[in-house]
C-alpha cells in the first residue's frame, strides 16, 4: 500500500491557508490583471517586456492574496455575524491573526523585491502606495460608507506602477485608466455589497451598497456609464481603432447584462452581475490587443 503522499492534518492546513488567500476564488485576482494588462499593453504600444508581463501578473495574484489576508484579519470579528463569511478559516478559528499579518506581510516582501530586482525606480516609488492602500482598504467600512473607493484606488495603483515599469514615466493616458478602472471598482464593488447588505446593517459595516440606498442601481449605471466614456476618450487620445472600440462596446453591453441581473437586488442576481465583470475586463484588454497587433 502506498501511503498518502501529505497526512491529512497537513492537507487540512493547507486548504485553510488556501482559502484564506482565495486561491480558490481568482475572480478578485482576474478583475485586478485585465486593468494592469491594459496598462502594460497601452504603454508597451502592444509589444510589453515579458520579463514586465511576468513580474506584474505574479504581482496581481500575490498582492490580491495578501490583501485578502489582511482583510480577513480585519474582519475576523465581524465575519462571524455575516452567513456568506461565517465560516472563513481566520473567523472559525482555524487559523490565527498573527498568521494572517505574517502572510500579508511575506506576499507584500516577496512583491517588493520583484519591484526592486525587476523594474526601476520610479516603479519602486510607487510600489509603497500600492502597500499602503491594501494595507487600509479593509480598515475603510468601520470609519466612512466609501470602502469601495478605496478598494478602488488599491485595485488601481497597478495601472501607474505597470505604466511606469514600461514607459519608465507617467502620462495622462495612464490617469485616465485609473480613474476608469476606480470608477469600475466602485461599480461592481457595490454590486458584491449589495448581497451583504442586509447582514452588514445589522452588524454596522459600511458600504456604497448601504449608501446608495435605494438609488444603488441608478448610481451603478452612472458610474458604468462614465467608465466607458474614459474609455473612449482613453481610445481617441491613444489614436487606437475600430477592435478597441468594440471591446469597449462589449463592456458596455455586459454593464446594461448587470443591471439587468440585479433587478430585484437578489443576492443570487447581484454576486452574478458582480462575477460577470471578469468579462467586461477582458473584453477591453482583448480589444485593445488586437487592435495594437493590427496598427
Amino acid at each position: 500500500m502506498i501511503p498518502n503522499a501529505m497526512p491529512e492534518h497537513v492537507q487540512s492546513r493547507l486548504t485553510d491557508y488556501a482559502r484564506l488567500l482565495r486561491i480558490d476564488r481568482p475572480i478578485g485576482s482576474l478583475l485586478l490583471l485585465w486593468p494592469t494588462y491594459w496598462a502594460l499593453w497601452l504603454a508597451g504600444d502592444g509589444n510589453p517586456g515579458i520579463g514586465n508581463v511576468i513580474v506584474f501578473t505574479l504581482g496581481v495574484f500575490f498582492m490580491r492574496a495578501a490583501g485578502c489576508a489582511i482583510n480577513d484579519y480585519a474582519d475576523r470579528d465581524w465575519d462571524k455575524h455575516v452567513k456568506r463569511t461565517r465560516d472563513r478559516p481566520l473567523t472559525a478559528g482555524r487559523i490565527q491573526a498573527w498568521e494572517a499579518v505574517a502572510l500579508f506581510a511575506g506576499l507584500c516582501l516577496v512583491s517588493f523585491l520583484m519591484v526592486i530586482l525587476f523594474t526601476n525606480t520610479l516603479t519602486l516609488y510607487l510600489s509603497f502606495g500600492g502597500v499602503l492602500l491594501a494595507f487600509i482598504y479593509p480598515f475603510m467600512k468601520r470609519y466612512t460608507h466609501l470602502p469601495q473607493l478605496f478598494l478602488g484606488a488599491a485595485f488601481s495603483w497597478a495601472i501607474p506602477m505597470a505604466w511606469a515599469a514600461e514607459a519608465n514615466e507617467l502620462s495622462q493616458l495612464t490617469w485616465l485608466l485609473f480613474t476608469a478602472n476606480v470608477l469600475w471598482t466602485v461599480a461592481y464593488d457595490t454590486l458584491y455589497a449589495m448581497v451583504d447588505r442586509d447582514d452588514d446593517l445589522k452588524v454596522g459595516i459600511k458600504s456604497t451598497a448601504i449608501l446608495f440606498g435605494d438609488a444603488d442601481k441608478a448610481i451603478i449605471g452612472m458610474l458604468q456609464a462614465l467608465v466607458i466614456l474614459i474609455l473612449v476618450m482613453v481610445g481617441h487620445r491613444a489614436e487606437l481603432g475600430v477592435f478597441y472600440y468594440l471591446g469597449v462596446a462589449v463592456m458596455a453591453g455586459l454593464f446594461v447584462y448587470h443591471q439587468y441581473l440585479a433587478r430585484d437586488r437578489a443576492r443570487e442576481g447581484c454576486f452574478k452581475a458582480f462575477l460577470n465583470n471578469n468579462w467586461a475586463g477582458f473584453a477591453v484588454f482583448a480589444g485593445l490587443v488586437i487592435d495594437l497587433l493590427f496598427r
